[in-house]
């Protein structure tokens, strides 16, 4: 399958829907004119959240929702380029040790606390011990110096060459110090009901149903946010939530918000569009993640038998719709890292059923071999269908799977405190930059029981682990090009995870919604340049 570069997907996407029997212009986010004021935002959040802050959590609606709120020191363009956020000016020193960054005046916390170098210092070094991918964002960090209120500089034993695009308001938040300084970070209250410096302030949180932001009347930034009011609703069920967005209940939703096989329906209404930009930043990608501890999962004939078993161009075909690239390595198509020399493992059932025999797992009665048990991420409809495609791919080789659901809480429970999962049908955001995206879930020195998204098989390989660090702090483009091309050919033999397809990510959106994808963060952006038409 040939390969697509990012400018080329967005293309071929938009080629896609209109196919798909989608108009052209409903790629279009209506017509630019003078922002309006006022109204009220209806938002799909889909799962509802754990928690209202991205500090320590990494699922994508906790990241949507903490970016509304709390912001980090940069944005970015549709290119990844930087832009001001909390900070108005940076300067990396010649050495690439030293990161300074001049703070925006005249902020306040949204309890009317001023923000202060001080709360970067705390949020960096918070985030290096509590944050999922902050251990490997931020590993070689030393300390943040704050020679004065306005200026903080994060300084460095070796260099990072990723380190300028991972500091957005959903990936490094700038939390308050004065809050978050005593006690345990992770029970701390204000994880569900945030206070921020952001354009929108935290107001209700109905379990269930509906997380309600209003504007921030002080914001930084004069005259934002446009909107009155940002309304979060949970809509679990998918055919409720392809009936919203038909009636108008809800204006808005992102990461694929109804299934797939819906967007051609809603999007011949006149009142509904389509947006294929806003996750260049999040790279996502689907995955089966086997526990290695699993006395019948451990075993490497085991795993690339189900490897032989799966076939990925079911999944992107059936599973995804066609919306997806074939990705069988860690790093994605779309990274200037992939290495397209390694293709899906061959689907052969035969080669399955002789490596089964071979690991002493002959058919018994009723043609089974072993039962597991798959659980999949409650987050959208494509990992239950994954799951269920799993179950039927594997059972043919005589391996009973028994599928197994829950809400996203105790999914994030059962596979990364307690442990208690043979293996599972999840999805990723692999990000701008494999250091921070890719490295979290190969690398042994994550494995940190109770982190979601961190080395939930519990893989360790040194030669993987020296790869990773060497590539994280490499300047030399062509160089670390060669070291992940390097580490993608281990993890390809070793099958910790079992890569199987890039899904491409769309947005819905009602036409009286402007402004809504303004950056290579999408949704995850802050809305503060959100306004709504009649």
């Amino acid at each position: 399958m040939a390969r697509l570069n990012r400018r080329e997907f967005l293309i071929s996407s938009g080629a896609a829907l209109a196919a798909a029997g989608m108009p052209a212009l409903a790629l279009a986010q209506g017509e630019a004119g003078a922002p309006k004021r006022g109204g009220t935002l209806n938002m799909l959040i889909n799962p509802e959240p754990p928690v209202l802050v991205s500090i320590f959590q990494t699922t994508g609606p906790a990241l949507v929702a903490s970016s509304k709120v709390l912001e980090g020191l940069l944005a970015y363009d549709f290119d990844l380029r930087p832009k001001p956020q909390l900070a108005t000016a940076w300067n990396v020193s010649p050495d690439g040790l030293k990161y300074t960054f001049t703070l925006r005046q005249n902020v306040k916390w949204h309890d009317g606390q001023p923000f202060t170098s001080a709360d970067v210092a705390f949020s960096i070094d918070l985030l290096k011990s509590v944050h999922p991918r902050g251990r490997s964002t931020f590993a070689n960090v030393t300390g943040v110096a704050t020679p004065d209120a306005r200026t903080a500089v994060i300084e460095l034993s070796k260099p990072a060459p990723y380190l300028l695009k991972a500091l957005s308001a959903g990936e490094s938040p700038i939390v308050p110090k004065h809050l978050y300084a005593q006690g345990d970070p992770l029970s701390n209250p204000h994880n569900n009901a945030p206070i921020g410096t952001g354009p929108f302030r935290f107001k209700s949180w109905t379990r269930g149903a509906n997380i309600v932001y209003e504007r921030n009347p002080d914001y930084w930034d004069a005259g934002k946010p446009y909107i009155d009011s940002l309304v979060f609703k949970v809509i679990p069920d998918a055919a409720a939530r392809s009936a919203a967005f038909e009636t108008g209940a809800l204006d808005l939703g992102g990461e694929n918000p109804v299934p797939l096989t819906d967007l051609p329906r809603l999007t011949q209404l006149p009142q509904l569009a389509v947006e294929t930009r806003g996750y260049r930043f999040l790279e996502p990608l689907s995955e089966i993640d086997f526990n290695l501890d699993h006395p019948i999962l451990k075993d490497l004939r085991v795993r690339q038998a189900i490897a032989h078993a799966v076939n990925p161009q079911v999944v992107q075909r059936t599973v995804a719709y066609g919306y997806a690239d074939l990705s069988p390595t860690p790093i994605t198509p779309g990274s200037p890292y992939h290495d397209a020399k390694l293709a899906p493992y061959a689907f052969d059932t035969a080669e399955a059923e002789k490596l089964l025999d071979a690991a002493g797992y002959p058919r018994k009665d009723g043609g089974v071999r072993f039962r597991l048990t798959h659980d999949f991420l409650p987050y959208g409809d494509m990992y239950r269908r994954q799951a269920d495609y799993v179950k039927s791919a594997l059972g043919r080789v005589g391996i009973d799977v028994t599928v197994r659901s829950q809400d996203l809480p105790a999914f994030l429970k059962r596979v990364y405190a307690d442990r208690q999962f043979d293996f599972t049908s999840i999805g990723v955001n692999t990000l701008f930059d494999p250091s921070v995206g890719v490295q979290r879930l190969y690398w042994s020195k994550n494995i940190r029981p109770g982190v979601p998204f961190s080395n939930a098989p519990h893989y360790s390989n040194p030669e993987v682990d020296r790869l990773l660090e060497s590539a994280a702090v490499e300047t030399d483009e062509s160089k670390r090009v060669v070291l992940y091309q390097q580490f993608q050919q281990i993890v390809y033999r070793d099958l910790p995870i079992l890569n199987l397809v890039a899904p491409r990510m769309v947005t819905l959106a009602n036409r009286r919604v402007h402004n809504h994808t303004v950056s290579a963060q999408g949704l995850e952006g802050n809305l503060a340049d959100v306004y709504l038409s009649a």
